[in-house]
């Protein structure tokens, strides 16, 4: 059997075997990958940049004798820099723009020896939940092309679900690596804040919501490229306590005997669909059947002010942002440059003072305390990763009627005005992802496990949450989930391009 007939049966680790022991030459997985980036990508939309020339000079060698040395990797399109690569994050703004350095991250993935051959379709700056930029176009759920591979990591999901890469990179600010995981039916663990660095660009970016790692099939190459990743960067503004050993040696590692709680009460929204209910129901039956205590539980915390303050954050950090990318750039700022939603979002940012931002990053941290106190007599705590199977593209998008009213917002941005705005916006946008976000604001390590899927064949994530820094218990319960209940046969109907 020839190495290509290979590639599509192994993660990542199992790749690196390959490489390790002389059964398969990096060019030859790397022609693999392309190859069936090139068969279906017309229809997925995944990948939006190709620089395929060059990782096969990098595959060609020599490559960093590192623990991923030539398997073939794909970077999001936002975030993270790679020298000489376009950086867009899904924005008209920044077609142009090509950084000349490489991120803490990258320069970390290229050491491993991994081979970046492309980048990933993102929504703009990766502020929904869904991947449809005007840019690049949606990304279609390799599951069932109708629907969103959900954002912001979708282009990422969707390229490890087709089987372009067995793992992605992905970054996450209020859900963005595990939406898609669940959308998808792969593996995604968001770290705890802190553990991966951001540098040389940023240092705490979203106000700590936004974290970095990646999307797998399985549960080991994610612990691998937690351990190739994590570890502060120079000048980092804050460390965080380093694992008690490597989280690769984690996996198949008994947990024990667990206390773990469970809630199928959506966190940011009011309702969650049967299905995912279903999947939490089933995944009690099986974590008694392991051997783990599990209870009903109801987390603490203030349900009207967190979402809001969410939000705000959000907007607050996207305006400097914009700030930010006009002094690198060079570039004016103007609204025919961004979408219609990013646009409004940065003016409700600019409207917020200096203490109403400061008022709600301390409402955040304080709160945060407060979740985090559900953790005293619990190792986890689960929730259905999101409230409805993954929703058919273009659902979320705005009427022609909040099109308009947003137009007016922009012309006559009324303060009172602005903040009814905010409020529908973050109804409407968090009704479908209610559970992801509460994580991103306590820094807490969260993963979206693929243990069901409904009538429709459609894949509903489960979230497990660990406690502040604790990535080691969710590595370990995972690939415990992985063995008793597989998931790696589990592959959506082969898509051929158009």
């Amino acid at each position: 059997m020839t190495a290509f007939a290979e590639y599509d049966q192994h993660d990542a680790v199992g790749l690196a075997d390959l490489v390790r022991t002389g059964a398969a030459h990096p060019r030859e997985l790397l022609e693999a990958a392309i190859a069936n980036v090139e068969r279906s990508n017309a229809s997925v939309n995944a990948v939006v940049h190709k620089f395929y020339e060059r990782a096969m000079h990098f595959a060609d060698g020599p490559i960093p004798s590192g623990p991923l040395a030539g398997v073939p990797f794909l970077l999001k399109d936002l975030g993270s820099a790679m020298s000489g690569i376009p950086l867009t994050g899904g924005s008209r703004y920044l077609m142009q723009f090509t950084p000349d350095y490489d991120s803490e991250i990258v320069a970390r993935y290229k050491e491993a020896g991994l081979v970046i051959f492309g980048k990933t379709n993102t929504p703009e700056f990766g502020l929904v939940a869904v991947t449809e930029p005007e840019l690049h176009g949606p990304t279609h759920n390799p599951w069932d092309l109708t629907r969103t591979p959900g954002g912001s990591s979708g282009g990422a999901a969707a390229a490890v679900a087709a089987g372009y890469v067995p793992a992605a990179h992905a970054s996450d600010g209020g859900g963005s690596i595990r939406i898609p995981a669940s959308a998808c039916g792969l593996f995604g663990i968001k770290p705890t804040r802190g553990r991966v660095p951001h540098g040389p660009a940023a240092g705490d970016p979203g106000f700590g919501l936004t974290q970095t790692h990646a999307i797998t099939r399985s549960v080991r190459d994610s612990a691998l490229l937690l351990d190739i990743a994590r570890g502060h960067d120079h000048g980092a503004p804050y460390q965080i306590r380093e694992p008690d050993r490597p989280y690769i040696d984690e996996v198949d590692v008994d947990p024990g005997k667990l206390r773990i709680g469970f809630t199928n009460q959506a966190l940011f929204g009011t309702e969650t669909h049967p299905d995912c209910v279903e999947a939490v129901e089933k995944t009690v039956v099986l974590l008694e059947g392991l051997g783990h205590r599990v209870e009903e539980v109801s987390i603490p915390f203030d349900r009207q002010r967190m979402p809001s303050t969410f939000v705000r954050i959000w907007a607050a950090s996207l305006a400097g942002d914009l700030e930010t990318m006009q002094l690198a750039t060079g570039k004016k700022l103007h609204p025919d440059h961004f979408e219609l939603t990013t646009w409004l979002l940065a003016v409700i940012g600019r409207k917020l003072s200096a203490a109403e931002l400061a008022a709600d990053v301390g409402f955040m941290h304080s709160e945060s305390r407060r979740v985090q106190t559900a953790w005293r007599d619990h190792d986890v705590i689960v929730t259905p990763t999101l409230a409805r199977p993954p929703v058919k593209i273009g659902e979320l998008a705005p009427t022609e009627s909040q099109i308009r009213q947003m137009k007016v917002l922009i012309k006559a941005p009324v303060r009172m005005l602005l903040d009814r705005a905010l409020a529908e916006v973050a109804g409407e946008n968090m009704a479908p992802v209610p559970n992801t976000m509460l994580f991103n604001m306590t820094g807490q390590p969260a993963m979206s496990v693929p243990l069901h899927w409904n009538s429709e064949d459609l894949p509903i994530g489960v979230q497990f949450v660990g406690r502040w820094g604790d990535e080691a218990t969710l590595f370990r319960l995972a690939s415990q989930l992985q063995a008793a209940q597989p998931w790696w046969h589990r592959r959506p109907p082969p898509v051929h391009g158009e």
